[in-house]
């Protein structure tokens, strides 16, 4: 029990996530004013605008509900938090894991967008509904190719659970080839669902101030904050497990080495990425997302079927 609770808590459960969480957010804007010939925030800036917004009072607008704008904070970095649990880190199995942890872990990952719209709808602020609305209908968008994405792998390895698919593929690394192009859609569905550039739509600075948080300051503006820096690491976890499963079978400190540099090195795509495309309109993102995103999906789901049938015993 006491194991347990450590593991939920401590390592590496919320203390670690969050503490991961603020130095990708470090690395993933550093990597992001380097590539664009700009010095960059010290190491402690993440830390200190957690502690700033911590140390604020939370202001909640008078015709807001006040039980939703308090709640969807709290419910978004749980959901982020609880999404981890069962994700195979630096080794073959999860802290939890059970047959069909996979669709659990994308429902999980779900919840935060849908946090989103609630606190931007019940914030009542013009731009916080604008914003919820971009996200809700953004989250339509990605969706459907990040579940595609994750279910090709899955059609291959013949599972549901995460910490099957990486004892799988740890053990057939060529399959790993085969999912490249899922790993592709993969990297640009996570750029939409933490709405970061080009698909920062919900949150346009230029266009609605900021959007969904508009109205949200203090403690509850940080809670929202973290979550989504643990979104981050959470997301990239998921990638690093079903489409990069190596270095699990070694030994513990080694394995946690290779997770570490796994994660930075999606988060440094994902920079990459907000570097070189400009902000897209919610249309264009949802046509993106329909007319080349999923159908490429659907062809990663055709060539692990394929191989399934004529490889895979």
């Amino acid at each position: 029990m006491a194991g347990s609770l450590f593991s939920i808590l401590i390592f590496p459960g919320f203390v670690f996530l969050l503490v991961f969480g603020l130095a990708a957010e470090f690395f993933d804007r550093r990597i992001y004013a380097r590539l664009q010939n700009r010095q960059g925030p010290p190491w402690f800036q993440p830390v200190a605008d957690l502690i700033k917004l911590m140390a604020k009072e939370d202001i909640i607008p008078c015709e807001a509900n006040p039980r939703i704008f308090k709640a969807m904070p709290i419910l978004a970095m749980t959901a982020t938090v609880t999404a981890f649990f069962y994700i195979p880190l630096w080794g073959e199995k999860a802290i939890f894991s059970f047959t069909g942890d996979s669709i659990v872990v994308l429902y999980l990952l779900t919840i935060p967008t849908l946090t989103f719209f609630l606190g931007g709808w019940y914030s009542t602020s013009l731009y916080s509904r604008i914003g919820a609305m971009r996200a809700i209908t953004q989250l339509f968008a990605y969706e459907v190719p990040l579940f595609m994405s994750i279910l090709g792998p899955a059609l291959m390895a013949n599972t549901w659970s995460l910490s099957e698919m990486a004892v799988f593929y740890s053990k057939h690394p060529f399959y790993c080839v085969f999912n490249m192009l899922g790993f592709a859609i993969g990297l640009v569905a996570l750029l939409g669902k933490l709405e970061k550039v080009p698909f920062d739509i919900p949150e346009a600075e230029t266009e609605i101030v900021g959007g969904t948080f508009t109205e949200y300051s203090g403690r509850l503006l940080g809670f929202f904050r973290a979550a989504i820096d643990i979104e981050v690491i959470v997301g990239a976890s998921l990638m690093a497990a079903v489409f990069m499963p190596f270095g699990l079978n070694v030994w513990p400190a080694l394995g946690f080495f290779f997770y570490i540099a796994k994660v930075l090195l999606v988060v440094a795509a994902l920079a990459l990425f907000r570097t070189v495309f400009a902000r897209l309109r919610i249309d264009q993102m949802i046509n993106f997302c329909w007319k080349y995103l999923a159908p490429a999906a659907f062809v990663q789901l055709l060539i692990n079927l394929i191989v399934k049938g004529l490889i895979v015993r």
